[in-house]
């Protein structure tokens, strides 16, 4: 009967010693050996006539060697199950472990392995300290008016010009690399863009103004951008790396557009929403909703980062940092070097928190997601692509054989499922949470720093 001694080395860091007798391993060794007889092809004997002396000394050391690590494992695994241990990962082998197994002289066999224990803490504890902020953005006449002209210009039509006369005109242009003299040489590829004249370097721009369709122009992009500029330039416009910053190039202008707002009509709300629009008030009202939804995720969002920075800074969770590094070293499918552990430790460590915090969050709310709100969240979001809201299965006759194939699809099953899960247990935080609410100007909302810094600090680093 295998007995198993344990003894701490570390933080949250155990050593655990199986000592077997030959009892717990021979028995299954000799049963090996004799099945092995039976089954062994070897050349010159027939099948199952193999004598025994011949596969014990062919097969016996092989055998001996699986079956004392599978006895000790097995062991292992009876007690952390009796004694209810949560480890990390899996028990390893103890690194100075360097067995001298002899299947003539089968004795006593102590087998260590070294394990990593999950921590004890509590979330709730660290929820009573924190400073949780949601921002409400109200929506003003000015942004819905500026959203509505945004619009306007998005289902516009552009109206062709001969003349560039105003920030607002679209350029359709030509580039292509040529000689000071504004030269071609005829295998040059020529790259088009199309881009708004107030998008486009300040300088560029003002060289544009007043030219007219047909024009050409020689352009040195390191003249024409500020540093700032340039880099966007070379790769989005001219499709060209940092060393074309002082070569010469040729913008002809193909077409100058301008786009003539679409005016504001039943035909335009039609555009802009699926569902009927009244007159310009609905519109309004509808739009000025629309905002606020888009507002609240945004800002909800930002919510939900400062909560997950927050509990994996502040709650107090020790980790067995030196067998998290072993197994990172040598768990995976790779070996990784020292060097790229300690790289990896910091995010992996973050990572490792969030799982543990939420694994408790989720078992002691009891938080689940079903296999049919993992299917109905996937219809609903492929009606809503096509515009079509609930209830509307009549007009999409094919949803039901396109479903029947998704939920076979693994990988979108199971992304649908985390981000649900994910969704669930953000709402049962925001419900623990004690949360400030703050009415914020869209601008100063988007100038706040990243909620991560707030809360970089571990309390027991």
């Amino acid at each position: 009967m295998a007995t198993v001694t344990r003894e701490n080395i570390g933080t949250l860091h155990d050593k655990i010693t199986v000592r077997l007798g030959k009892d717990d391993f021979m028995p299954a060794v000799e049963k090996k050996l004799k099945d092995f007889g039976k089954q062994a092809n070897i050349p010159g004997f027939r099948k199952g006539m193999v004598p025994t002396g011949m596969v014990r000394k062919m097969y016996g050391p092989t055998i001996f060697n699986e079956e004392v690590i599978h006895a000790a494992g097995h062991g292992l695994e009876d007690y952390l199950k009796k004694e209810n241990v949560a480890i990390f990962a899996q028990p390893m082998i103890m690194q100075e472990e360097r067995l001298q197994l002899d299947i003539n002289n089968p004795g006593e066999v102590d087998f260590s392995f070294e394990i990593g224990l999950k921590p004890d803490f509590n979330v709730k504890s660290v929820v009573d300290t924190s400073h949780l902020t949601r921002y409400k953005i109200n929506v003003t006449d000015a942004m819905l008016d500026d959203e509505i002209k945004r619009l306007q210009l998005q289902h516009g039509a552009e109206d062709e010009q001969t003349e560039v006369t105003t920030g607002e005109n679209f350029i359709h242009a030509g580039y292509a690399l040529c000689d000071d003299q504004g030269y071609v040489a005829d295998d040059v590829v020529v790259h088009t863009d199309t881009k708004r004249l107030d998008k486009m370097p300040a300088k560029l721009q003002e060289l544009l103004m007043g030219k007219k369709t047909g024009d050409s122009l020689v352009i040195r992009p390191s003249e024409v951008c500020t540093e700032a500029e340039l880099g966007d330039f070379l790769k989005n416009v001219l499709k060209a790396d940092e060393a074309s910053a002082e070569l010469n190039y040729k913008l002809t202008i193909d077409k100058i557009g301008l786009v003539i707002p679409e005016t504001l009509g039943a035909e335009f709300y039609a555009k802009v929403f699926k569902e009927p629009v009244t007159d310009e008030a609905d519109f309004r009202n509808k739009l000025r909703a629309e905002l606020e939804r888009e507002y609240a995720r945004i800002t909800g969002e930002r919510l939900h980062n400062e909560i997950f920075e927050f509990l994996v800074h502040n709650t107090p969770i020790e980790l067995p940092v030196n067998f998290l590094k072993r197994w990172m070293r040598e768990g995976g499918e790779k070996r990784k070097s020292a060097e790229e552990v300690e790289e990896e430790f910091g995010s992996f460590e973050h990572q490792l928190r969030w799982q543990l915090i939420s694994d408790q969050v989720i078992t002691q709310s009891g938080i689940n997601v079903s296999r049919e709100e993992i299917e109905h969240d996937i219809k609903t979001r492929v009606m809503s692509y096509f515009g079509m809201g609930p209830g509307s299965e009549d007009e999409m006759p094919w949803i039901d054989s396109y479903m029947s194939k998704m939920v076979n699809d693994e990988k979108m099953m199971d992304e649908t499922y985390r981000r649900l899960l994910a969704s669930k247990l953000f709402s049962v935080l925001e419900g623990t949470f004690p949360v400030e609410v703050k009415e914020i100007e869209e601008e100063a909302f988007f100038k706040l720093g990243g909620a991560h810094a707030a809360h970089h600090h571990h309390h027991d680093h």
